[in-house]
Order: C-alpha cells, then structure tokens, then sequence
C-alpha cells in the first residue's frame, strides 16, 4: 500500500501559532541511509521545523510563564518537543530532535534542504536570516515529497568584507577555519565575559552585517547565552 503524502499547508498552519516554520525538506534516494521511522521503516523524506528571528520567543515566552517550574532545567527543548510531537502525532509523521538519540544529521539536511554553509562560528549562515534562525525538530515520512530542486545558496562569508566577526570576538576565538570552543568558554567564565557577551549575546555574531533584521531580542540572546551552563 503506498503512502499518504502529508498535507504540508495544514502542518504549516499548526506550527504558525508557535513561530515556527518549515524551513526545508529532504527526499532520500533508494538505497541511501534514512532515518528509522517509528513503525520501523526508513523514511522516505524529512521535514525540518525551526524558528526565523525571534519568531518563537513570544509563543515559548507565554507558555514558559505559565509552567510552574518554569519549563524545567531545559524548557526550550521541553516546549519544542510538545508542540513538534504534537503537530507529528496529527500528521502521522515521526519526529526528531537535535538534542536526542538516535543522534540525526541535522547539519547535513539544514545543509542539503537549504543549501546552506557553515559560518566561522559554526552556526549555518543563511542568506537572507544569517546567523538569525535554528532548526528545532524534524518530522519523518514514509512518502516522498515534491521539492523544487535546491541550488546552493551564494556563502554570505565568502563575499564579506573585512570579516567583521572575525575581529569582534574578544578571545580571538573565531578564525576563519576554526572557531576554538575551550577558548570561547574559558573568555565567558571572565568578568570580561560575564559583562559582555553572556549580558549582551556573542559579540562576533552582533556584527554579522547579514541578516540583521532578524536579530534575536535582548531577553532572548540572555536566555540562550544562559543555556549554555559554564
């Protein structure tokens, strides 16, 4: 029995509410490795959900404020399982996330959905959002999906003058082939730090010229600076 295409217009419509999008899809070839949907077959194409700008924050602000706890020790991910899993179970879709294992290649689909690169601070740069959006879950279906073909978007960073973030970061953390994490966390652990980047968001992505209009607000760049649990 073949499978049932997925209404794609009615999962847009479920997840606008919540700020978040359909940011891409990947069709896998016969043969190619797919993930394991949750009836034991590999999926015949992926859907990736996540956030443009700030589009979330509002949604997960309101029901952050109404939790007891507080969404717990990581409400960020808690809200976004609860609403990715509940659009899934509707669509008849299995879902994935980035923080759970199975361990999925979100890079690589972001990668082949969007035809995005890495910037020098490893986060994909998008042409028009740039270092402004993420990738919250997947959805996974037993049907292919009709895509328009993908051409890789022209690399922002290639075609950016002076590399403002490469200058910006205050621990020289960001180069142009590395971005040396020990060396970014030992600088936030600083008053330097504390005052700086963990008040205000990383410096080297505020002076990413692309994509400036979808900067994250302040309260949200504090959250996620805080997330990262030095």
């Amino acid at each position: 029995m073949r499978a049932r295409r997925p209404d794609l217009d009615t999962i847009r419509a479920a997840f606008q509410p919540h700020g978040l999008f359909l940011r891409g899809t990947v069709n896998f070839a016969a043969g190619e490795a797919a993930p394991e949907l949750a009836g034991g077959r590999p999926a015949a194409s992926v859907v990736l959900v996540g956030n443009i700008g700030g589009s979330i924050w509002p949604a997960f602000s309101r029901w952050r404020a109404a939790q007891a706890d507080r969404g717990g020790n990581d409400p960020l991910d808690t809200w976004s399982k609860a609403v990715i899993r509940a659009v899934a179970a509707t669509a008849g879709a299995t879902a994935w996330f980035p923080s759970d294992p199975p361990w999925q290649p979100f890079q690589q689909w972001a990668m082949r959905a969007e035809g995005l690169k890495a910037s020098p601070l490893g986060i994909l740069i998008h042409p028009v959002y740039g270092l402004w959006h993420g990738y919250r879950g997947a959805l996974g279906f037993a049907a292919p999906l009709e895509t328009a073909p993908v051409a890789a978007a022209p690399h922002p960073c290639d075609h950016c003058p002076g590399k403002p973030c490469l200058a910006a970061c205050p621990a020289g953390a960001v180069r142009r082939d590395l971005f040396d994490v020990p060396a970014c966390r030992a600088h936030l652990r600083t008053p330097e730090g504390q005052g700086g980047c963990m008040a205000a968001g990383c410096l080297s992505r505020a002076t990413c010229p692309v994509g400036a209009a979808y900067r994250y607000d302040a309260a949200q760049l504090r959250f996620h600076m805080a997330a990262l649990s030095l």
